[in-house]
Formats: structure tokens, C-alpha cells, sequence
């Protein structure tokens, strides 16, 4: 004979939250979920992504190699 009651409460309309603001509407397990990057703030997405060439990898690669840059 199965258990009852064993399955967590489902919420059909739970809101997906970024920020405070409300993104979408979800079934879910949670009355609520929260994230921390959403495609509207993610920096990829955002334009905002930096590159950091922190020591020169083309610097350092010339350099350990020995070879000319003035090509």
C-alpha cells in the first residue's frame, strides 16, 4: 500500500523574483524563488562584460619566447 501525503504542496503560479521585481510566473514546490542573474542583468547579455588583460598575455608570450614585435 503507497504513503499519502507524501508530495510537497505544488504552487501553479509562483513568481520568479530579481531584484524585487517580478519576472514570470512558475509552477513550483516554493510559494516564491529568488535569482541572482536574469538575462535583463546578466553581463553577457548586458554588454557590460569587461575583458581584463591583467600582465599582457601577448607581452608575456613574446617575451618568454624570445620573439620581435616589430613586424
Amino acid at each position: 500500500m503507497p504513503k499519502s501525503n507524501i508530495h510537497p504542496t505544488w504552487f501553479e503560479n509562483t513568481p520568479v523574483m530579481c531584484d524585487g521585481k517580478p519576472l514570470c510566473l512558475i509552477g513550483s514546490t516554493k510559494s516564491e524563488l529568488q535569482v541572482d542573474i536574469w538575462l535583463a542583468n546578466h553581463p553577457f547579455y548586458t554588454d557590460s562584460q569587461v575583458l581584463v588583460d591583467s600582465e599582457g598575455r601577448v607581452e608575456k608570450f613574446m617575451k618568454k619566447y624570445q620573439l620581435d614585435t616589430t613586424d
